[in-house]
């Protein structure tokens, strides 16, 4: 496993203002572990591992968690499964592009003022520095 660079050191800057929640898919005890071994579940307040990231399972997490759909993000790297389903749920997004996304997960981005793309995971420091963008991070 490689982490993104500073990741740590964002996740642990974003965690003292916002409500960071981990959304994943896959087998729970393989993604469980994976996450542990990270070092990074320390950063998170929950986490959910679901069987599918799709708009009817993010909106069962705003439902669980009692998110603000307008004031709760979704960050990822895939357009099929974190940014577009996201913003059909009602959540904003953040794309951060990453070169080893899997080919099945690039999709076309939809189009919709609540998406916002980065270029790196540290970026989202200073994105998230205005107090307009606080809230909880999916």
């Amino acid at each position: 496993m490689v982490l993104l660079p500073q990741m740590s050191e964002t996740l642990a800057i974003l965690a003292l203002h916002n409500r960071l929640i981990l959304v994943t898919k896959g087998d729970r005890l393989l993604q469980e572990q994976k996450l542990e071994r990270s070092g990074l579940r320390s950063f998170f307040d929950r986490v959910h591992v679901l069987v599918e990231k799709d708009a009817s399972g993010y909106r069962e997490l705003i439902q669980q968690e009692c998110l603000d759909p307008s004031n709760t993000w979704m960050i990822g790297n895939s357009p099929k499964s974190d940014i577009n389903p996201a913003i059909e749920a009602g959540l904003h997004a953040i794309f951060i592009p990453h070169d080893r996304t899997w080919s099945a997960e690039c999709v076309e981005i939809a189009q919709s003022p609540r998406v916002v793309t980065l270029q790196r995971f540290a970026d989202l420091v200073d994105y998230f520095d205005h107090d307009t963008h606080r809230g909880d991070q999916l």
